[in-house]
């Protein structure tokens, strides 16, 4: 018996205590043994993944009210985090730097001794009077070369609970593991907490990554962006791990798109918030392999990818019958899901944009809510936040990919990437090799905040492949690890911009039906495949009318008229010129940017200018060659 099972045998009972000592890791051991020193537990429970484990963390997220069942519909309950603890907190999220290293100092980021003294100061007895959950997990499928063992310590059920919807069961895997095999860990605690159940010294909020240990410390937050370890906080961790190792960990969704004769393409693609990630991988008739997190391989030439995760934490907002019918039926039938911050009235959860008029009082995140309240903040409380979540297994989904838990992964066909765009890009275009799809589309995703006629400087937001905020190496190395990986593939995917908010210029509206994007996909795999041709402009390759007419007949029974095409796919070579110049500022400012970055750029400038000189400002697609 090693020391640090010692330490814990008074702090558990015997079938728990038997239940870790089965883990042959000693640092496994050591981790649960300091975390319980620190946080000083009345107990600790160790979940094995056996059905009646799983089920007692679900009964004790309602028994000790940190979520309810209070609604009618088999399966759902709802969860209140406090008023001040509705997102993802970037400020308090901070990486811990040890002295001499270097991180971009665009990322937050602490002194590590500084840092670890402030978060175990705050942990120190936090759990006392509660009971310590361990919950042992992998990220990506087990058996894989893409696992990554990882195990969360919390004092928080609904915690406990949403990672059984989130992630891939990993108990056994832990018993199986040798000494010295890295893993990831997590350390979280609600804090204190009101008569609600809910964490209420938002001040003292504090989430910082330990990547010399890959540790997350989380404390004084119970919002799953901040307390499930494994979310966004792991994706840093598991970026320095493929970093090292070769490999790509990405903010990517996976469909798999059915093609012509009953074939399945699988396409990848990153998208900032709001920029219609969620409707892309949940596209009717098409499958959901990942919606947020996934980890890409060199497998013997071919890119292979895998969800990273095996649930949904998604955003409720604007979730309606009509734009998002499967979700919307899913939501809305007997399933286990954890609604949190949304509206409750006559046992049933509502959020905005539903769909519907929703009720003028209820029980929300503010406590008993009526319409015209005012929250402490001195603002009106809307009857949802606008960040309210669902929290389900991506296995009750009728639509979740067969291929969710291969060990192997998929084959990724194509990479795309999307951003709020008003003015510049198309709604589809190709990128005429990788590297000139990943740096125009990929490390030029840009996020514009407000439409105006007159443009204005400082309304865009660079976001780089929309992984930006997770970054935990330096940027230029990022995209220099991204070309290179491109290169070793022989079977290189297609990569693809795509741009579902293009406006009118005169008239400031959209110029796409959220629908048609659905088009945009289909068109995506058949240029994978090499089944219809294209048109060769300045910023990529373009879908011919010929080619999309039928398919927007097919896919949506619309009718598709060329002067559409024509407004859609039309250069803006001005607006794109704008685009390139913000892009290049950028990049400029970043240290060791990669060299085809700006060469990549430059080119594309100058074939715009070509085009001015040649067609004029506005020139329209007929005008380019097919290739």
């Amino acid at each position: 018996m090693n020391e640090y099972l010692e330490a814990l045998k008074s702090r558990m009972g015997e079938e728990d205590y038997e239940k870790l000592a089965a883990i042959p890791d000693p640092e496994v051991h050591r981790f649960v043994a300091k975390a319980a020193e620190l946080c000083d537990p009345k107990d600790i429970f160790i979940c094995d993944d056996s059905p009646d484990d799983v089920a007692h963390i679900k009964h004790m997220a309602i028994a000790s009210g940190e979520e309810s069942a209070a609604l009618a519909t088999p399966g759902h309950t709802f969860h209140f985090d406090g008023y001040y603890d509705q997102g993802r907190d970037r400020e308090a999220t901070k990486f811990l730097v040890p002295k001499g290293d270097y991180l971009s100092p665009t990322l937050n980021q602490i002194d590590r001794d500084e840092g670890l003294k402030e978060i175990l100061g705050l942990l120190r007895g936090a759990m006392r009077g509660r009971t310590m959950i361990v919950r042992f997990l992998v990220l990506g499928p087990a058996n894989s070369v893409f696992t990554i063992p990882c195990m969360e310590c919390t004092d928080s059920w609904y915690v406990a609970h949403s990672v059984s919807l989130l992630y891939r069961k990993g108990y056994d895997t832990f018993l199986q593991m040798t000494p010295g095999t890295e893993f990831f860990k997590t350390l979280h605690s609600q804090g204190k907490v009101d008569e609600r159940k809910v964490s209420v010294e938002h001040e003292k909020r504090r989430i910082y990554i330990d990547y010399i240990t890959n540790t997350v410390y989380s404390v004084n937050t119970q919002y799953a962006g901040n307390s499930v370890g494994f979310k966004k906080l792991a994706l840093r961790l598991a970026i320095r791990k493929a970093h090292r190792e070769g490999w790509l960990a990405e903010h990517f969704m996976i469909i798999g798109v059915r093609g012509p004769g009953g074939r399945k393409t699988y396409i990848a693609g990153a998208f900032p918030s709001g920029c219609g990630k969620t409707s892309t991988a949940m596209l009717p008739g098409e499958t959901i392999l990942a919606d947020d997190i996934a980890y890409a391989r060199n497998i013997d030439g071919v890119c292979r990818a895998v969800n990273a995760e095996a649930g949904i934490l998604g955003i409720l907002k604007d979730v309606n019958p009509k734009d998002d019918p499967l979700l919307y039926e899913v939501l809305t039938s007997p399933n286990e899901i954890i609604f949190s911050n949304v509206l409750v009235k006559d046992a049933k959860p509502w959020w905005l944009g539903m769909g519907c008029k929703l009720p003028e009082s209820g029980i929300n995140h503010s406590g008993e809510w009526y319409k015209g309240k005012i929250g402490p903040d001195g603002k009106e409380v809307p009857p949802a936040h606008e960040n309210a979540r669902y929290t389900i297994s991506l296995r009750a989904l009728p639509n979740c990919d067969p291929e969710l838990d291969n060990p192997h992964g998929v084959e990724l066909g194509a990479i795309m990437y999307g951003g709020r765009d008003y003015r510049a890009y198309v709604p589809v275009q190709q990128g005429f090799d990788w590297e000139h799809g990943i740096i125009a589309y990929g490390a030029a995703l840009e996020t514009e905040t407000t439409f105006t006629i007159v443009e204005e400087r400082g309304k865009y937001e660079i976001n780089v492949m929309s992984i930006q905020d997770f970054l935990s190496i330096p940027l230029g190395q990022y995209i220099k690890n991204y070309l290179e990986f491109g290169r070793r593939l022989k079977k290189v995917p297609l990569v693809f911009g795509v741009n579902y908010f293009l406006r009118d210029l005169k008239t400031g509206e959209f110029l796409n039906e959220r629908r048609d994007k659905h088009v945009w996909v289909k068109w995506m795999e058949l240029r994978i495949h090499d089944d219809v041709g294209a048109i060769k402009s300045p910023t990529g390759l373009l879908p011919k009318y010929e080619d999309l007419a039928p398919l927007f007949k097919q896919v949506l029974n619309k009718e598709y008229a060329r002067e559409d095409y024509i407004k859609q796919f039309t250069i803006r070579v001005p607006e794109n010129l704008r685009k390139i110049e913000r892009v290049k500022d950028f990049w400029a400012k970043v240290p060791d940017t990669p060299k085809e970055v700006i060469q990549v750029l430059e080119a594309q400038e100058r074939r715009l200018l070509k085009t001015r000189e040649r067609l004029g400002d506005y020139v329209p697609p007929e005008h380019f060659p097919e290739v």
